[in-house]
């Protein structure tokens, strides 16, 4: 571990910084539309429009960086997110935050590819383990602390948008100023769509449904809270247990499934999510339950990314993984763009509660879809793929880094049980890929 911060402090402190500002964003856009008046189906549309930003970003990402490079694509959507950051708050009009947020989704995932990209390349087969761990346990970390940043200052004013504004900023300074060298971006054949849906039904469309269930969880739970009456403060806490929850059964749950046939875990943590949120209707007065709800949602939703993910690798050869994570990306991107506008519309006319009814009914929908897909493939656990860490707020290259750790993993255990056994891989270091979309 220390070794790995040796390495990369710089580029993770950066990241924790970067974190800090985008996670106070989302949640501050929620709290300060609902003062503005703005209704939950239009807020629904601000929301889903990051997501669609993301999508041309990841996209048109890895393009930029072999055009002009790494540190001048860094440096640019740096700025670019920084400054819309303040806009934000100088022009206060749907429009203005619907463009804006289609241009820090953008940026984001740009940001993302590049970081990632450093991070892969300052690596090695001993440290990729630690290195993606410590990433997505930073990454995290920053998304959650952001939260506690809305009770810095009155969301009605300017001070937490120029808040997020210096995060941004500040947090690009450490990596230009790295001495790590920096990646020479290459690319790989992709894998369609239509390929990896025959390949693993189940992942695919479980990605879908999931993308709908992470923008709720995430885009639209300060609306949900304002909506129902939280203080600030209160909002805050809701918003901040449904991202320690996922912290906290990363792991655990990643854990178990090397140990089970992975669609049954799936199965429970969906069902999980389900009853937390059908309890959530019932106690909807008490904003101490309602909190804890929040982080049994959190702690079964943001797992099932990685589970499914295993899943489709236990499918899958080596030179197929990489691609195929980055085509689950986009499948669960796809699905994240329909999420707030559906529920931002349920909200505006059934009432707050609609935020809790449509997680039951996709997570209800990524259950029954398990257990229908159970009675049509067998699955054999001997063949199972490790699980490894990863999340749906990252980029192809640690999806791509991820499925390298894990084939890593798997050629190691096939290496102590049989001593002739010869590799079908190779020490290279991963090449992200494009999707062919």
């Amino acid at each position: 571990m220390l070794l790995v911060l040796s390495q990369s402090w710089a580029l993770l402190f950066g990241m924790l910084l970067l974190m800090l500002g985008h996670g106070l964003q989302g949640t501050l856009l929620g709290v300060r539309g609902s003062i503005e008046l703005i209704d939950s189906g239009t807020l629904g549309l601000i929301m889903s429009a990051y997501y669609v930003g993301f999508l041309l970003g990841s996209w048109n990402a890895p393009q930029m960086m072999q055009r002009v490079g790494h540190v001048r694509v860094f440096a640019a959507l740096g700025s670019l997110v920084s400054a819309a950051f303040i806009l934000y708050a100088a022009i206060v009009q749907p429009w203005a935050w619907f463009l804006l947020r289609i241009i820090v989704g953008f940026c984001i995932a740009g940001i993302y590819v590049v970081a990632e990209s450093w991070l892969n390349h300052s690596a090695t087969n001993e440290t990729r383990g630690q290195t993606l761990s410590l990433y997505l346990i930073v990454q995290m970390s920053g998304l959650a602390l952001g939260q506690v940043l809305l009770n810095a200052a009155d969301p009605a004013g300017y001070t937490l948008f120029v808040l997020i504004s210096v995060l941004v900023s500040v947090s690009f300074a450490p990596i230009l100023l790295s001495t790590s060298p920096t990646p020479i971006h290459e690319r790989t054949r992709g894998m369609p769509l239509r390929e990896l849906i025959s390949v693993s039904p189940f992942a695919s469309v479980g990605m879908l449904l999931l993308g709908g269930v992470f923008a709720t969880l995430y885009a639209m739970s300060a609306v949900y809270a304002v909506s129902h009456g939280f203080s600030v403060a209160q909002t805050s806490a809701f918003v901040t247990a449904i991202f320690l929850g996922g912290l906290t059964f990363q792991y655990p749950l990643g854990w178990i499934s090397d140990r089970m046939d992975r669609r049954i875990l799936v199965i429970a943590c969906s069902v999980a999510g389900m009853l937390a949120a059908t309890i959530a209707l019932m106690v909807d007065s008490d904003p101490r339950a309602l909190i804890a709800c929040a982080f049994v949602l959190g702690g079964a939703a943001n797992p099932l990314y990685g589970l499914l993910l295993a899943y489709a690798n236990d499918y899958l050869e080596h030179d197929q993984m990489a691609s195929a994570s980055s085509g689950l990306l986009f499948i669960n991107g796809a699905g994240s763009v329909t999420g707030p506008v559906v529920v931002g519309w349920a909200m505006t006319r059934y009432g707050d509660g609609a935020f809790f009814v449509a997680l039951i009914l996709l997570m209800a929908s990524i259950a029954g879809w398990g257990l229908w897909r159970m009675t049509q493939r067998s699955h054999d656990r001997a063949q199972q793929s490790p699980w490894v860490p990863v999340s749906p707020r990252t980029s192809a290259y640690a999806t791509g880094l991820a499925a390298e750790l894990a084939d890593e993993a798997e050629l190691e255990a096939l290496e102590e049980d049989s001593e002739d056994y010869e590799p079908r891989i190779t020490d290279d270091a991963f090449i992200p890929p494009e999707a062919d979309r």
